[in-house]
C-alpha cells in the first residue's frame, strides 16, 4: 500500500487524492468529446465537472455521516473535515441533482446530459478505486483465502480495526484467524505513525476495489463502444449505466464490510434503487414514449 506517494516540502501528495484527481480529468476528456460528437460547445463539460467534483465531495461526506452518525456525534467537527469518508452514492446522488438544476436552467435537456456524463461517471468511479487500493481505506473486503487476496498493513484503515465488527458477528472466523491474540501483537508503525499489528501481516481480503476497477473499465468499454446506437433514444445510455454500476455495487458489497440495514448495506438498497429506476425506464418508460412518437 502507498498512501502517500512522496513529500515536497510541506506538502504531501496523497495516492488517493492523485487518483480522484486523474478520475475526473479522464471524465472531463470523455465527456468533451461526447459533447463535440454531438456538435455541442466542449466548454460545457469544464463546467459541469467542477460542479460534480464540489457535489461529488459534498454528497459522498453528507452520506458518510448519516452512515457513520455515531462517530459524528462523538466528533463532528473531525468527521467533517477528515478526508476519508467518502461515499459515491452520496456523491453521485447530489452531483445528479446539482448537474440537473444546472442543464434546466440552461434550457437543456438533462436526459441528453446524462447519456454522455453517466459512463464517464462509471469509468471516473473505477479509477478512483485505484486511489481507495493505494490508500488500504478500508474498502477492501472480508478475509478470503484466494490466490489473489491481499494483506494491507501498511493501509490507512487497518484490518485490526475494520473487522473488528464484522468478527463479533462471524466468531468461527474470529477463532480461526486468531484475531484476538494476533490483534495485541504491536510490529510497529506505518509511514503515518499508525499502528501495526501482527494480524495486519497476516490476515489476507478479498481486494474488492481492484475487482470494481476491473469490473469498471470493462463496462465502460462496452458502454462506450456501442453508445452511439441509441442517439435516437435520448436516455437509454444513462438508463443502461445506471443498472450497470446498481448491479456492481450490489454484488461487491456481499464481500465488503458494511453495516447491514434489514440485510442489506445502504449501498446495497441504493442500488437496488437505480437497478429498479433504470430497469423502468428501459423496460416500460422509453418504450411508451416510442409509441407516443409514432
Amino acid at each position: 500500500m502507498h498512501p502517500v506517494l512522496f513529500h515536497i516540502g510541506p506538502i504531501t501528495l496523497y495516492s488517493f487524492g492523485l487518483m480522484m484527481a486523474i478520475a475526473f480529468l479522464t471524465a472531463n476528456y470523455f465527456f468533451s468529446k461526447e459533447l463535440a460528437r454531438r456538435g455541442l460547445d466542449p466548454r460545457i463539460a469544464g463546467q459541469i465537472t467542477i460542479i460534480c467534483l464540489v457535489g461529488g465531495v459534498v454528497g459522498s461526506k453528507l452520506f458518510s455521516v448519516v452512515e457513520n452518525w455515531s462517530d459524528f456525534m462523538h466528533d463532528p467537527r473531525g468527521q467533517l473535515l477528515s478526508p476519508a469518508g467518502l461515499t459515491f452514492y452520496g456523491g453521485f446522488l447530489i452531483a445528479m441533482g446539482w448537474v440537473f438544476m444546472y442543464v434546466k436552467r440552461k434550457g437543456l435537456r438533462f436526459a441528453l446530459f446524462a447519456d454522455m456524463i453517466a459512463p464517464t461517471v462509471l469509468l471516473a468511479y473505477g479509477i478512483g478505486r485505484i486511489g481507495c487500493q493505494l490508500a488500504g481505506d478500508g474498502d477492501y473486503g472480508i478475509p478470503s483465502q484466494l490466490p489473489w487476496a491481499m494483506s494491507y498493513p501498511q493501509g490507512t484503515a487497518k484490518p485490526t480495526y475494520a473487522l473488528a465488527d464484522y468478527f463479533k458477528v462471524h466468531p468461527i472466523e474470529r477463532e480461526s484467524l486468531h484475531y484476538d491474540s494476533l490483534a495485541s501483537i504491536s510490529v510497529g508503525t506505518d509511514g503515518m505513525g499508525s499502528r501495526i499489528t501482527r494480524f495486519d501481516e497476516i490476515v489476507r481480503v478479498h481486494p474488492a476495489p481492484v475487482y470494481e476497477t476491473l469490473f469498471c473499465a470493462i463496462a465502460f468499454y462496452f458502454i462506450w463502444k456501442y453508445r452511439k446506437r441509441f442517439d435516437g433514444e435520448i436516455g437509454k445510455v444513462f438508463s443502461i449505466t445506471i443498472v450497470v454500476m446498481g448491479f456492481e455495487r450490489l454484488m461487491i458489497e456481499f464481500i465488503r464490510i458494511n453495516p447491514l440495514y434489514l440485510g442489506l448495506s445502504m449501498a446495497q438498497w441504493i442500488s437496488v434503487g437505480l437497478i429498479a429506476v433504470g430497469a423502468y425506464m428501459l423496460g416500460v418508460y422509453y418504450p411508451r414514449e416510442s409509441l407516443k412518437a409514432k
